[in-house]
Order: C-alpha cells, then structure tokens, then sequence
C-alpha cells in the first residue's frame, strides 16, 4: 500500500527569534498551525524551542513538549544538529569561522570543541528517542571541502584519508543512533564533505553501509550545483528519509558561474529562493516520492534572498499543501478486472 507523504512542515531554524510570536516553543507552534502547517522541525541548539540535555534524559519533558505542539495541532516531526553535526568535523581554516557554533568554554581549543559536538549528538539521539521520533538530521561536516576545485592539483591520498577520518569520527555517533532506532539524514549540502551522490557514496562505504546512514533530500542545494536532482531520487530513494521543500534558481551569465564571484545571495546566478518562485520542479519531485511511498514529512526550509520570511512560510504552507498527491488506493482501469484464473491466464498464453 502507497503512503501519502505527510505535511506541511516547517523547519524552525530561520524563524526562531527574541520577539513573539518566534520566542517560544508554545508561541511558534501557535504561529505555525495558523498557517496551515501540521508539523515542525526543532533546531536543537536554539534553547527557546527546546533543552537538548533535558531532553535526552527525560521523557516526560519530552512529553510535554510533545503536548505543547500538539495542543495546537501540530506534530514535532525531527530533531535538527545542523549546527553541531557540523563541528564532527572541521578542517582548520574554518575554526574561527565555526567557533560560533559552540559554546564559549570550549571555543578556540578544536578537541574541545569536537567532544563537545559528538556529546551534542549522543544527546539528540536519546531525545530523538525520548520523542517517538524515527529520523533526525544533521550535517557531516568536512574535512576535505577546502580541496574541492584545488590547485595545486590533490596529493594522491588525501580523499581516501579525509573520507576515512570522517567516517572514524561518525561511526560511533551512527551505532549510538541505532541503538534507539533514528536514522541519521544527512542534509547533502555543499560545504559538507557530504555535497552530492559520489561523496555520499563514499562516506556510505567506509561506514560499511551503515543502515542509519541516510539522506536528507533538499534540491535547491542541486539546483546551485547543476545535478540531476529528479535522477537523485531514483537513485537513493532508498536511502532518503527526509525532505526538505527549497526552491532554488540557477542564472548563469558571461561574467558569473556556479561558484558565484563572492557576490552577496542577491547577487549571485545561484539563488535560493521562496517556494514557487524559482525553477524546481516540485510536481515531479512529489510524483516521485508518491512512487516510491515516501514515508516522510514535507518540510518547508526557508531561505528566500528577496522575500519576507513570513510571507515565504505562509505562501510555503500551501504550496507543499497543494502539492502533496494523496497516492490513490486502487488502479485506475480497476473497472475493467476480469479476475484470476490461473488457467485461463495459461490459456492466454498458449501454454
């Protein structure tokens, strides 16, 4: 039996904020189910929507939180370690960079920093749990990513060592994970040692196919990188658990390309954008899900470099509304069955 993918959703992160209605778990539930959306995705670092550590130890604050959203009408969906996922693994140019992301007490000592990032992410695997929830998503971080596009060329061996440290780093934080039941989605995103389907295959590998090993589809983060986003599906939509709803556009011109000229978002060919005014097609992304059930959410991510966001999240609640195909239970020349007969089947076939 096909499953009708569930939504809307919306991921909290870039709504969050000091002022009502966004500065309260209670409120932005509130806010949320006003404008049609049935679920929402918790950035765990964000204290105002949720106490990570109180969460991985207790499940009836779990259970009051999942009262709090319910009591609205709205469903949490997944826990969100964007943030921390992203300290696993940080190569040093980006240490000051991404010292932001941690608490002060461990900021300019990287060990420190990462132990406290694995810490963080054994903590949402037992709230994920403490939650009923089945998924949860992060990033990979990267070790490799200021090697990308390189010159001088890579030295043999360096992939091989940064793909097989990241999945060192990783292994433990996957087997905590499966112990509770939550698939780990990583969120396939350029800045990540996990960009695309090559790099998500070799990570999948030195994990030893991991079965918690798994994808958080977006494709606005394809759309930038000209990839094939509807092929991606058909090729890992085994391993695809989660859905962010993203709409991106690609403008390339004579002066400007994919790596966009250090231009602000406005200004660069590739843009993300609110949902319908860029160039995914989503009508086929939901026909593909609808074929290979997808169990999942829809959950709109907002990131818009022109539109309001609360306009971008009232627009998103139905457009992914109006695009979820509710899978039909029965074919459509149904009318014309003529039964089962295995003989009359051999007959059919001169046999």
């Amino acid at each position: 039996m096909a499953t009708t993918i569930k939504g809307p959703a919306i991921f909290l992160a870039q709504f969050a904020g000091d002022k009502a209605p966004f500065n309260s778990f209670d409120s932005i539930c509130k806010w949320a189910a006003s404008l049609g959306f049935k679920g929402v995705q918790v950035p765990s670092w964000d204290g105002r929507m949720i106490d990570l550590e109180k969460a991985a130890k207790s499940k009836t604050y779990c259970d009051e939180l999942k009262g709090t959203a319910a009591k609205h009408g709205i469903t949490i969906t997944e826990l969100s370690t964007h943030l921390q996922g992203q300290l696993v693994a940080v190569h040093p140019a980006y240490d000051q960079a991404f010292d932001g992301f941690a608490p002060t007490k461990v900021r300019g000592n990287p060990k420190a920093r990462q132990k406290w990032a694995v810490d963080q992410m054994m903590l949402a695997a037992k709230a994920s749990s403490n939650l009923g929830l089945n998924a949860h998503v992060t990033f990979s971080g990267a070790l490799e990513w200021p090697f990308m596009y390189p010159w001088p060329q890579r030295p043999k061996g360096l992939t091989d060592t940064a793909f097989e440290e990241l999945a060192k780093r990783w292994l433990p934080i996957l087997n905590a994970f499966d112990k509770v039941g939550v698939d780990v989605c990583y969120e396939i995103h350029p800045g990540e040692d996990l960009h695309d389907g090559v790099t998500f295959e070799m990570f999948l590998e030195r994990v030893k196919n991991h079965p918690r090993c798994n994808i958080l589809y977006d494709p606005s983060h394809f759309i930038l990188q000209c990839l094939d986003y509807l092929d991606y599906i058909d090729i890992y939509h085994e391993r695809i658990k989660m859905f962010h709803v993203k709409d991106a556009e690609f403008n390339p011109t004579g002066r400007q390309g994919v790596y966009g000229g250090y231009q602000s978002w406005v200004n660069r060919a590739g843009r993300f954008r609110s949902l319908g005014d860029g160039q995914v097609d989503f009508r086929a992304i939901f026909s593909k899900f609808a074929a290979y059930n997808f169990k999942g959410w829809a959950v709109l991510e907002w990131e818009c470099c022109l539109k309001h966001p609360e306009d971008g999240a009232r627009e998103g609640a139905i457009f992914i509304r109006d695009h979820i195909i509710r899978v039909t239970e029965k074919a459509f020349d149904d009318f014309a069955a003529g039964g089962t007969d295995k003989a009359a089947n051999r007959r059919m076939l001169g046999i």
